[in-house]
């Protein structure tokens, strides 16, 4: 039997309890890794303070490779706010497991869930139009976006804007889930056949989750790198 959320009902409306609380402690941990890693600041940096200072120099880098160097100071808290998020919660899933009675799960990365990846894709990819309708007006929004460099690409670009939120949301999901549910069937193995399997079971969990490490920290990287770019393509004037 598969793993299943918990869910709760609020008089006609019903939540994912696992994912709500799971989303709430990751905003939770980066807030509080940020403020403890930011008081007390030195001209010269050292410990908590390099380590903040080369992940905020990091995403600018991001930024700049994808937007105007004047656009910097306009996405910079965006870019790093957007990294510091998906970093910590592509990775919580990693920390422990945590099943109960009929095989519901209370732990388990935010991203692991379709519907939270497609919610935030889709908010970034609006941002992008509400900017760009801010620049430009609605009507120069429009041209800019969809109808430059050539007129007859308006069908595309439009289905472009479908195929951008998939994209962007199916393959962060895809990753994570994937990783996860690895996991979960090592631990299987290592409680499922004695202790002949435990050895290979717990050398297994181990390499996957470097692994899995690696793949989180790169699909953030990924996902912020593509919401630059999309970003672009609304609020920076295209050439006909």
């Amino acid at each position: 039997m598969s793993e299943k959320s918990w869910i709760f009902q609020i008089g006609p409306l019903y939540f994912d309890g696992t994912v709500l609380m799971m989303t709430i402690l990751t905003c939770a941990i980066v807030f509080g890794l940020i403020y403890w890693a930011s008081r007390n600041m030195k001209l010269r940096p050292k410990g908590k303070q390099n380590v903040l200072e080369y992940a905020v120099e990091f995403v600018a880098g991001v930024i700049k490779d994808n937007l105007p160097a004047n656009e910097l100071t306009n996405f910079h808290l965006l870019g790093f706010v957007l990294f510091a998020f998906l970093l910590i919660a592509n990775n919580i899933g990693l920390v422990t497991h945590i099943v109960v009675a009929q095989d519901t799960s209370l732990w388990k990365s935010p991203t692991a869930d379709p519907i939270v990846t497609m919610t935030l894709a889709g908010l970034v990819l609006i941002l992008g139009h509400y900017l760009g309708v801010q620049r430009f007006g609605f009507k120069g929004y429009l041209v800019n976006t969809f109808a430059r460099p050539l007129p007859f690409l308006v069908p595309i670009k439009i289905l472009e804007e479908f195929t951008n939120l998939l994209t962007l949301s199916l393959r962060l999901y895809g990753n994570i889930f994937a990783g996860e549910v690895l996991l979960s069937l090592l631990a299987k193995l290592g409680v499922s056949h004695g202790l002949l399997n435990m050895p290979i079971a717990i050398l297994g969990s181990v390499l996957w989750i470097g692994f899995s490490i690696f793949i989180s920290c790169i699909q953030a990287y990924i996902f912020v790198t593509l919401t630059m770019v999309y970003t672009s393509h609304k609020v920076v004037l295209e050439e006909d």
